[in-house]
């Protein structure tokens, strides 16, 4: 079951939703034939849910929206990316480490 604190972004809503949100913002770059996009999905909601006020978390089928993916240069999925005040501050690439790497990710660009 998807968190409800996990928001679909698309090329239109990226910079409202993104760019100019005033918590740091998780990226999960995925699309819905990605076997390891599927396989971190539980592990993404739950630190959507763990951090909710504190990080917000988005996802992007880079398949309806190649505009985003683009821009952050994305050319393997998943990718995970955070950004804090518009810019880029982390980045992992793949599926390894679940959880665990994903709070190391977050956790210092956290409030």
């Amino acid at each position: 079951m998807a968190s409800e604190h996990v928001t679909d972004v698309t090329d239109s809503s990226f910079e409202a939703e993104v760019l100019a949100a005033e918590l740091p913002v998780l990226i999960d770059f995925w699309a819905t034939w990605c076997a390891p996009c599927k396989a971190m999905a539980p592990f993404i909601d739950k630190l959507a849910d763990e951090h909710q006020g504190k990080l917000k978390v988005v996802k992007v089928d880079v398949q309806q929206h190649r505009k985003v993916a683009m821009h952050f240069g994305v050319t393997n999925i998943p990718t995970l990316v955070v950004v804090k005040g518009g810019k880029e501050v982390g980045r992992q690439v793949g599926a390894g480490g679940g959880l665990r790497a994903l709070q190391k990710l977050v956790q210092p660009h956290l409030g």
